[in-house]
């Protein structure tokens, strides 16, 4: 069931969800490689309250970035845009930190700028930073999330994002994962904690400076970025009986309830749960489609007059079986 925050983000078109710092720590220390001699840009962030920020600037120079970008949308006038090219120990402690990158953004006149607009990402300023960009990574609204990965995909970035598990069913994202063109992050379908914007009325805890902090299942990294976790082979332990295995009244495949449940020894075709796509590797699996591309009677599996939850509809590569 999703969950409320979620749900009043895309009524009220509220999407203010903060990531925590260790969060993109966790998952950004996969992808080192990838950002040195780089220009990153962070196109929802504003700088003074965004984690991106701080994990980009105060990692700057360890990182070997070429330049940091980021811009934020405001509502209610023209926003700002904040460029890096150097950061500085200016604590003088010996190290590039937090209190570095704060600095920064106090003292740097030249670093912020005005936009024109109010910041959106898909306005012609911020498009146009994009396209000077080599490589995404935000949180972007969960509301708007489809619109943003068409953008990237119609403009061939790389990226590294935030969103929910069940956007892997979305008609625009499904092909784009079925075409090895995106994939998960390390950090999938798991229960994050994000700080909240003032106005929002519901939170699960309060910090000691006032900051409001919900919990959210299932949110998830999408990328096109490699991080090794997709050549890893799934495990599979069990074999293949008719009884655990039923067969689907109107397709020719059985069902599978469990990703963990996989069988070993079953060479056609198997309806297996969206978070598949969280153990998928592409040299193991090929994944067929869902029930939209494969034009299932009725428009979802049914066994014994029972329709099913949706499925991804896989079979093991020949040289697997």
């Amino acid at each position: 069931m999703p969950n409320s925050n979620m749900i009043a983000a895309r009524k009220a078109k509220n999407d203010e969800f903060y990531t925590q710092l260790s969060d993109i720590e966790l998952e950004l220390i996969k992808y080192r490689e990838h950002f040195r001699g780089k220009v990153v840009y962070c196109n929802c962030d504003d700088a003074r309250s965004s984690a991106f920020f701080k994990y980009f600037a105060m990692g700057f120079n360890i990182l070997g970035l070429k330049k940091l970008i980021t811009t934020s949308y405001n509502p209610n006038g023209c926003s700002s845009k904040i460029e890096i090219v150097e950061v500085e120990d200016f604590t003088g402690d010996g190290r590039v930190g937090l209190e570095d990158a704060e600095y920064l953004l106090d003292h740097s006149e030249d670093s912020l700028t005005l936009l024109e607009g109010d910041g959106d990402f898909r306005s012609e300023e911020c498009v146009s930073l994009m396209q000077e960009a080599d490589i995404i990574v935000t949180n972007p609204p969960f509301s708007l999330f489809r619109e943003f990965v068409s953008q990237l995909i119609e403009h061939d970035k790389q990226f590294l994002i935030l969103g929910n598990i069940n956007a892997i069913t979305y008609r625009e994202i499904f092909p784009l994962l079925k075409e090895n063109r995106m994939w998960l992050g390390v950090n999938a379908n798991k229960t994050m904690e994000f700080r909240l914007a003032d106005s929002y009325l519901k939170w699960s805890r309060v910090d000691d400076e006032g900051n409001k902090y919900g919990k959210v299942p299932g949110i998830t990294w999408y990328t096109n970025l490699e991080h090794g976790r997709r050549e890893e082979e799934l495990l599979l332990y069990k074999r293949y009986t008719p009884e655990e295995y039923p067969h689907y009244d109107n397709y020719d495949a059985i069902n599978v309830n469990r990703v963990a449940n996989i069988p070993l020894d079953y060479d056609g075709v198997m309806g297996v749960p969206i978070t598949f796509m969280t153990k998928y590797n592409p040299e193991q699996f090929e994944i067929l489609g869902d029930e939209r591309d494969l034009n299932i009677e009725k428009g979802r599996g049914y066994i014994n007059g029972k329709r099913m939850y949706g499925r991804i509809f896989i079979k093991r590569k020949e040289e697997q079986q």
